[in-house]
């Protein structure tokens, strides 16, 4: 909730108190509450009723009349003397109330009775900040044309231009800069007025601060309070870095507006977060289903994200593109490597067969692997799965993803430089309908009852020999041993030692 409207509802609240207590006190302020206006007639027309006497919470007469949108009550109380400036105990003058109501009547009988334009909440929200945000392009222009500061900044940092564009007012956005507004203001997470109309999925919005100059592949750089954090003697660096407008325009699936930053010169191919808009496309359209996970974005827009896949690949991205940093994707918890992964390879890796199916028509090579030799049939199968039944992709879909790569002819028998193969992958996922699909089409046993670098085989890893807490899937184990029972594997031996990672150190305990 922002701030204008917090001090409106405080207001409310505190003022219908304060009259119960000042009944005596404010009689004018009380029936203006109440919105009585045959009532202030009466006592302005009678006399000696205080036109300014406040309630207990500094609320005068002026303020409830602006508040309930009565222009001709407030223009009586003004002619009566009503001191346009008063401020309430919570520091709001009426300005700000008709400011919020989006009342240009009233906001230009306030300013022609000397209203100040310059006026602010204790937040520092500018009478203008406020008539930008509730859209009313008349009150806006009042306020500029009696000197309003089209730049001035809030507690936040944010400006009137940073307001109308979150909100989409682009004949507002238009005003603002046509009377100076900095195109280019910013706040320390890096947001600018076009970060903040493509965050809302606003394309007039977006299209009017272009035009004003502003670089389509601008980058969000945020203000930093310290060195980026190591994590496993790497460099941590948070999500939204290297994030361009048509990056941010695609993870809050604005489809369309990602069109448009196309037209306009975005690069199809940016991946300085670590991902290409092609890559991204499939965790919005799949997010996982823990809590860790968002769910997927509702974007502005009729075009979907297969429509959008489409329209991509022909403004250039790159469908065969292979990401250059090893980076977790946001709000994923896959563990599978990313450097070199295609966004076909991460399609698989969400079992997401609709979205492999339209990569294929644009030309995707369904074998290329990542940086790691892990295939996409390995990801389909469920490698790289930390959290079995939290993770995108179920047991059915990674059943047809999987399928769908064996169809193509991809290598069952793939080995990747961790030492793991598709069969691995299904234990990873727990996932005894894909141990017995591999099993059924022909995967050698001899490579996949191998221990992988961690020493884990598949029926290890499905008996919860695994990073983490340990989790057994008995319909896993007991598929792996119906297969190895038949081929006559042995299925007993030294396990690998369970790693519990959060055992404290023994000096703790």
């Amino acid at each position: 909730m922002n701030p204008g409207r917090i001090a409106r509802l405080s207001m409310v609240a505190l003022g219908l108190a304060g009259a119960a207590w000042a009944a005596d006190d404010a009689p004018l302020a009380d029936a203006a509450e109440r919105a009585d206006a045959a009532r202030v007639r009466t006592l302005l027309h009678a006399g000696g009723a205080d036109v300014n006497a406040p309630q207990v919470d500094g609320m005068t007469a002026l303020h409830w009349a602006v508040y309930h949108d009565d222009d001709e009550t407030a223009e009586l109380l003004v002619r009566a003397g009503a001191d346009v400036n008063a401020a309430n105990r919570y520091g709001v003058p009426p300005l700000s109330l008709a400011a919020a109501n989006g009342n240009a009547g009233l906001v230009n009988l306030l300013l022609d009775a000397g209203g100040d334009p310059a006026a602010a909440l204790r937040g520092g929200e500018t009478v203008l900040m406020t008539a930008a945000r509730t859209g009313n392009l008349a009150a806006v222009g009042a306020l500029l044309a009696r000197g309003a500061d089209a730049n001035a900044r809030e507690a936040g940092a944010q400006t009137a231009l940073m307001w109308a564009a979150a909100e989409g007012h682009t004949s507002i956005v238009e005003a603002l800069l046509a009377a100076g507004a900095d195109v280019n203001a910013s706040l320390r997470s890096g947001f600018t007025p076009l970060f903040f109309a493509v965050r809302g999925g606003h394309i007039d919005a977006t299209r009017a601060l272009l035009a004003a100059g502003v670089d389509v592949n601008a980058e969000l750089t945020r203000i930093k309070d310290g060195p980026d954090r190591a994590v496993n003697n790497a460099t941590y660096r948070p999500v939204d870095d290297g994030m361009s407008p048509l990056l941010l325009a695609v993870r809050n699936g604005h489809f369309e507006l990602a069109i448009e930053l196309l037209k306009a010169g975005a690069d199809p191919n940016d991946q300085r977060t670590g991902f290409s808009p092609l890559h991204t496309v499939s965790w919005v359209r799949k997010p996982d289903a823990s809590d860790r996970g968002d769910p997927a974005p509702v974007g502005a827009g009729s075009l979907t994200s297969l429509q959008f896949v489409r329209a991509l690949v022909a403004m250039g991205a790159d469908v065969n593109l292979r990401l250059e940093q090893s980076k977790r994707a946001p709000h994923t918890a896959s563990g599978l490597e990313m450097e070199g992964a295609t966004a076909f390879l991460m399609a698989a890796d969400r079992a997401d067969a609709r979205l492999m199916q339209q990569l294929l028509e644009l030309g995707a090579d369904p074998f290329l692997p990542n940086a790691e030799q892990s295939t996409p049939l390995m990801a389909a199968a469920g490698l790289g799965t930390n959290a079995p039944d939290e993770e995108a992709g179920t047991e059915a879909e990674a059943l047809i993803a999987a399928q769908m790569l064996l169809d193509l002819g991809a290598d069952i028998d793939a080995v990747d430089a961790q030492g793991d193969t598709a069969m691995h992958g299904a234990a990873y996922g727990n996932f005894p309908a894909v141990v017995g699909l591999l099993a059924a089409s022909g995967a050698d046993s001899e490579v996949w009852r191998q221990k992988n670098a961690a020493g884990r085989t598949p029926l290890f890893i499905a008996e919860g020999f695994r990073n983490g807490l340990p989790r057994l899937s008995r319909p896993t184990i007991d598929a792996l041993e119906r297969i190895m029972a038949m081929e006559g594997i042995p299925t007993d031996g030294p396990r690998p030692e369970i790693v519990d990672i959060y055992a404290r150190p023994a000096q703790q305990q």
